[in-house]
């Protein structure tokens, strides 16, 4: 059975930095692309910063651009999202999402969900 357990989230001021952890398990891990997406209060859930199975690359939404950053461990089945400058509007739940192959952008394409994990950042 396919297990994804973020770690990480708690209460932050603005400006301040913080890093999420997504452990994997029961996949093949190195074949599925992985993101992170997230649901604020009263809004949709929204893409949020993804990476390739294959190649590294990443994509970011723009509101985070320049400001998070994503990686995975491959030897760790692990990936993770380091936050920095965080912002009120920021204030979430997390969710790590893992699809085989393609990245989509589309929260409704993955195929695996983690429970999430709450990020709140105050003024």
């Amino acid at each position: 059975q396919v297990q994804l357990v973020e770690s990480g989230g708690g209460l932050i001021q603005a400006g301040g930095s913080l890093r999420l952890s997504c452990a994997a398990s029961g996949l093949t891990f190195s074949r599925y692309s992985m993101a992170w997406l997230r649901q604020a209060p009263g809004r949709e859930r929204e893409f949020v910063v993804g990476i390739m199975w294959s190649g590294g690359g990443t994509y970011s939404a723009d509101s985070v651009k320049g400001r998070f950053t994503i990686s995975r461990d491959n030897t760790k089945n692990s990936v993770y999202l380091e936050m920095n400058s965080l912002k009120p509007e920021d204030t979430a739940v997390y969710y790590c999402a893992a699809n085989y192959g393609v990245l989509p952008r589309d929260p409704s394409k993955y195929d695996h969900w983690g429970q999430g994990t709450q990020v709140t950042v105050s003024s």
